[in-house]
Order: C-alpha cells, then structure tokens, then sequence
C-alpha cells in the first residue's frame, strides 16, 4: 500500500487481516489529525478576526451595555485555543472526511470507490452549511431568548465559557446533522437504501428529529428546536429525493424495498 499523502488504496480491495485494519485505522487517524492541526494553526494565525467574527454578533443580541465576563483566570485563553480548534476542524474538513473515505474504500468494489469526491464533496459542504446555519440563524435566535429576560432587577452578563460550549455544541451538531445528504448518497448508490423505503419510514424519521433537535439544541424553548428540526425535516425530503435520483432504479435489486 503507497504511503503517500492521497494513496487512492486502490489495491487495498482484498481481504485485510484484523491487524491490518488496525494499522489502516491507525494512519488514517494520524493523517487526520495532521489535517486538523494544520487546520488549527491557520486559525492560530488569524486568530483575532475569527474571534470577532464569532463573538460581535453574541455581543449584538445583549442588553446595551452587556458584555461578556470571565471569573476564571484560564477562561479567555481558553476561549482562544477552543475557537482555534474549530476553525481548524472547519479548514480541515476535506482532508478529514477523505481519510475517513481511504478507511472505507478497500472494502468497497472497485466502481463505488469512484464515488470518492462526491462523498468529500456533499459531507465537506454540508459540515460547512450546519455551521453556518447555527452560527447565523440557529444560536442567534436562541441567545435572544436568553437575553430576553434582562429586566431592572437582572441584568444579563454571559461568562464566555458556558456561552462557548453552547455555541460548540450545536456548531457541532448542525455540522453532523447536515451530513444526511452526503450519508443518504453514499448508501443509495450501495443500494443499502431506497427513496421508498425512506418515504416509509418519514413518521418515525419526524419523531427522530424532534429527539435530535432536543438534544442539539441546549435551551427549552420550542423556537430554538423548531429552528433546528425544520431544516432536518427539509434535509430528510433533499435525502429522499437523493435516494430517488442516484438509487437503484426498478428492475434492479432493491436491498431495503
């Protein structure tokens, strides 16, 4: 097997031993990690812009004269490592979901590893948007509903560390939600899945989403989980639309139908 960057593996088709796959698994973690930490580095080094990209509109949404506050001493440097570390799983994205693909790949037949760059592609582009999609509309909104109960007797004064760990955690898991496209995708055309079969399920996928959409989402309130769930339901209807356009067509084995 070649140890370049961007080895295609596309000898690795056979069968591997357990250990192999352990050292395949080993490489591809490395590889990866070497992505990230290329990719934390240049946020290292625009490190104030992205500070003031993602903390400037929190700061619009509070009271006038609000700010953000810290009462330990680690929590600003920390704030500073934790965005970093983001921006640079956001740069290292494509390099990252390519090693995850090269893991994949040698069990795949020789005609699904072509599906190698749409795979990169739809899962890259779709981390992308569940980011943007939290950072602009999602925690916004969200954090209003915090801010909106500043009143004469309370004033809002947000330490950064919880309010960064909120914003991570549905950064993230928009960014994994909107990976359904790019999953849907990948096993239409292995025909694991079919647009009919996922047309049946669409009642139990609703109630699936409402639970994800709680757990994403880190506030009570019905407007931050339905500004989540109704992009999941839309991505669910794309997916099935996916499912249907690359799919087996009839005539061919349909695993799930």
């Amino acid at each position: 097997m070649s140890d370049s960057w961007f080895d295609d593996d596309e000898e690795a088709g056979g069968k591997m031993s357990f250990l192999e796959h352990l050292d395949e698994l080993r490489k591809r973690i490395i590889r990866a990690l070497l992505s990230l930490a290329i990719g934390i580095g240049i946020g290292l080094f625009f490190i104030n812009d992205i500070i003031d990209f993602v903390m400037r509109p929190l700061s619009a949404t509070l009271p006038p004269g609000g700010k953000f506050i810290y009462t330990e001493a680690p929590e600003a440097f920390m704030l500073y490592l934790r965005i970093a570390v983001i921006a640079g799983l956001i740069i290292g994205t494509p390099l990252i979901f390519y090693q995850v693909w090269l893991f994949v790949a040698p069990a795949l037949y020789a005609k699904e590893r072509r599906y190698a760059i749409p795979f990169v592609v739809l899962s890259t582009a779709g981390f992308i948007g569940g980011a943007a999609f939290s950072h602009y509309l999602a925690f916004p909104v969200m954090w209003r509903f915090f801010s909106s109960f500043s009143n004469d007797m309370m004033t809002f004064m947000p330490r950064i560390e919880p309010t960064f760990s909120m914003y991570m955690r549905m950064l993230l898991g928009m960014g994994l939600v909107f990976q359904m496209p790019a999953l849907v995708f990948f096993l239409a055309k292995m025909g694991v899945v079919s647009a009919r079969w996922m047309v049946r399920q669409f009642k139990y996928a609703i109630l699936i989403i409402f639970v994800v959409a709680a757990v994403v989402t880190p506030d009570p309130s019905y407007t931050s989980q339905l500004m989540v769930a109704i992009p999941m339901v839309l991505l669910y209807i794309i997916s099935i639309a996916i499912a249907w356009l690359f799919g087996p067509k009839k005539g061919k084995a349909d695993v799930v139908a």
